[in-house]
């Protein structure tokens, strides 16, 4: 199997849907081996900022001298970017070799009368098949959607479960109340572990800590009196984490100093468990940790941002991200949404911002709203809106509205920003 037939084979099980269900991907990995039960893992849930965490983390371990898996989903460059060891991406070799395997896999299992695994149960094998493979220290893993059901949480061998900022996404799936939804989430707890999180909303703090009193695990969570010395521009981004001082994340965002410090948290907590970093690793890791599509610096004449803020509470986190940053500047808008979000409410916090704002519809994904349905639900809370044909019509009307004193910010799906950001720095290379 070639790369390119690799490829083909996992975008034609996306026919099969996305199902939530830990049966098929057991019985997909007990057919291979079982690689996931000789890995060590950090499993990150939330619906906002568990990317963040999982990027503070892998760097810091990496700088501590470990080698380390990353599992992360969707991407913003390219397919590979998903699977990575030390920050590199997984080869086309490998993908080719072990999709072949999980091939024959899910035909033996269509054979028998069973379902065939998904393209993110496909995906995840993959992952822990590379992992394995590259015999990784530790496994930083993201996941997929929920979490008692998600595919990644087949994983028995958590050291640590992490848990960024959990806020209303997904309901058709999760539920439709935040106690329904940290329900699930909660699901990747497993006995006797180390529990961390961000700061919750009191409703879903009482569930994470229902579940750890269930699995006699210990629970710790970043209390915002522990969070001092705040300093948050493009000059300068420093905090104090309790007895942590001039601590210095590399990822821009109001939200970042809390992603930051439950990466510390985790951190420590490894370290209980038999895999410490130096207070060395841990600054130079956090300050080395980079994003992309996290209120990321893509061009600065004139400034061009992106961020892939796409649910109620990334909106808000924007919002006061962008107040905090850039509060003088003139905004101009790029906005590309999936049809499925409630983009209405980010409309209704966000477009009055901006100066004039550019729609388009996200490339090669068939929940993606059209740029003019966009266009029209910006116009009763911004009137200065048009719809851009493509992506490079966007950055270009876009720059020439910003002229040099201006700024434009482009956000919504990560799964647009890879696109937006090649077209800016091809626009550079001119």
């Amino acid at each position: 199997m070639t790369y390119k037939e690799a490829r083909a084979f996992i975008d034609d099980t996306s026919k099969y849907g996305y199902i939530l269900g830990l049966d098929t991907v057991t019985e997909l990995l007990g057919r291979l081996g079982n690689p996931q039960d000789d890995l060590k893992f950090v499993h990150i849930a939330g619906t906002n900022g568990k990317g963040s965490i999982l990027a503070y983390v892998s760097t810091i371990l990496k700088e501590a001298g470990y080698k380390v898996g990353r599992y992360i989903s969707p991407t913003i460059f390219e397919y590979r970017e998903r699977i990575q060891v030390n920050e590199v991406y997984i080869p086309e070799e490998a993908v080719a070799r072990l999709a072949e395997r999980i091939y024959h896999a899910g035909q033996e299992m269509l054979s028998e009368g069973l379902a065939h695994p998904t393209a993110f149960e496909v995906e995840t094998a993959l992952a822990f098949l590379y992992f394995k493979e590259m015999n990784c220290d530790i496994v930083v893993l993201e996941t997929g959607m929920g979490g008692l059901t998600d595919a990644t949480n087949v994983v028995k061998t958590t050291l640590v479960s992490a848990f960024a900022s959990i806020s209303m996404d997904h309901m058709g799936f999760l539920g439709n109340t935040l106690e329904e939804i940290a329900k699930i989430k909660s699901g990747i707890i497993k006995p006797d572990t180390i529990v961390v999180s961000t700061s919750q909303k009191p409703q879903v703090r009482k569930v994470l800590e229902e579940a750890c009193r269930e699995k006699q695990a210990s629970y710790r969570e970043v209390r915002e009196t522990d969070l001092r010395d705040k300093k948050i521009s493009f000059a300068e981004q420093s905090f104090t984490y309790k007895d942590r001082t001039k601590l210095r994340p590399g990822i821009l965002g109001s939200c970042q100093l809390e992603n930051a410090a439950a990466a510390v948290e985790v951190i420590d907590a490894l370290g209980q468990v038999g895999y410490p970093a130096s207070e060395e690793a841990l600054r130079k890791g956090l300050e080395q940790t980079q994003w992309i599509g996290r209120f990321t610096v893509v061009d600065e004449h004139p400034l061009f941002m992106a961020d892939g803020a796409h649910n109620r509470d990334a909106a808000d986190r924007l919002l006061e991200t962008l107040n905090l940053y850039v509060p003088e500047k003139r905004k101009i808008f790029i906005i590309g949404v999936l049809g499925d979000k409630e983009y209405d409410y980010m409309m209704s916090r966000l477009a009055p911002e901006a100066e004039r704002i550019v729609t388009v519809m996200t490339p090669d994904n068939q929940r993606a709203l059209p740029a003019k349905k966009l266009a029209e639900a910006v116009r009763p809370y911004n009137p200065r809106v048009e719809a851009a044909a493509d992506i490079p019509e966007a950055v270009e009307k876009a720059r020439s509205y910003a002229g040099e004193d201006g700024m434009v910010l482009a956000f919504g799906s990560l799964s647009y920003l890879g696109e937006l950001i090649r077209a800016v720095r091809k626009k550079e290379c001119q």
